[in-house]
């Protein structure tokens, strides 16, 4: 209860002083990228209920002239690169913390597909709201292997 209160409180204080840098990151987006800005995606939450998730969108929506979507590395514009690198592009998501559906801290959701793949003990991870960060990046982000995040989302 006292989390949730932390997260409520500080995520609509985060929201009122950084919204003058989302609209200029949305701004920048459009711009650069064109419409939709953010990027929606259904992920797996507390004991696993969908939600969907909202960042800033980083890739543009190109496809091959043969109508086959480009690769992820031929999508991710310079723009997104720097969103990415800086997590700035993780900002929309504060409005899926008010929501209730993630929390400032826990393990990063996940998507819907993988939920069948966990293991009993990886399972554990679904008992807490998803982070906006979680111990794993403090731990390592992408330096970690799959395995590795596992086990530091279940301990946290």
């Amino acid at each position: 209860m006292i989390k949730r209160l932390f997260d409520v409180f500080m995520s609509m204080l985060a929201i009122t002083i950084v919204s003058p840098l989302l609209f200029l990151l949305a701004g920048a987006i459009w711009c650069t990228m064109g419409s939709p800005i953010l990027f929606r995606q259904t992920r797996s939450g507390l004991h696993g209920k969908p939600f969907k998730i909202y960042k800033f969108r980083t890739m543009k929506n190109s496809v091959a002239k043969d109508g086959a979507q480009l690769s992820d590395a031929e999508r991710l514009t310079d723009f997104g690169k720097f969103l990415r690198s800086t997590s700035l592009d993780e900002l929309p998501e504060l409005w899926c913390i008010l929501r209730g559906d993630m929390s400032f801290v826990g393990p990063r959701p996940l998507l819907l597909e993988y939920l069948p793949l966990y293991n009993v003990e990886q399972s554990r991870r679904l008992m807490v709201r998803p982070g906006l960060t979680g111990w794993a990046q403090v731990k390592g982000r992408n330096s970690l292997q799959w395995h590795e995040k596992f086990k530091l989302d279940v301990w946290y």
